[in-house]
């Protein structure tokens, strides 16, 4: 069964930090590029980073670089999201998701990414 399961998450203040895990099984974790994604209610989900299969490339979104740093440990199907600085509007819930591709070919097209993880909430107060 393949999973993607997301931690981490939680309440901040404002330029606190926090690390989010998503841990994979069920596919040849070393096969897929994982992304990160969030969304806040009434709007899109859109792509905050992706890191290359392999521990590959890496790829951020605008809002975040600088801040945020995507990182993966091959030798236990994880990836991690170092989030620093954090603002008040980072709050979201935060997804991972695998594509079978490098991040430089599909961005952060959600339509592209097959496998998907649940979900973990992160707030940053103000």
């Amino acid at each position: 069964e393949v999973q993607l399961v997301e931690s981490g998450g939680g309440l901040v203040q404002a330029g606190g930090s926090l690390r989010l895990s998503c841990a994979a099984s069920g596919f040849t974790f070393d096969d897929y590029s994982i992304g990160w994604f969030r969304q806040v209610p009434g709007k899109e989900r859109e792509g905050v980073s992706c890191i290359s299969r392999r521990g590959g490339s890496t790829t951020y979104a605008d809002s975040v670089k600088g801040r945020f740093t995507i990182s993966s440990d091959n030798a236990k199907n994880t990836v991690y999201l170092q989030m620093n600085s954090l603002k008040p509007e980072d709050t979201a819930v935060y997804y991972c998701a695998a594509v079978r591709s490098p991040c430089f070919i599909v961005r952060m097209r959600l339509a592209a990414y097959r496998y998907w993880g649940q979900g973990t909430q992160v707030t940053v107060s103000s």
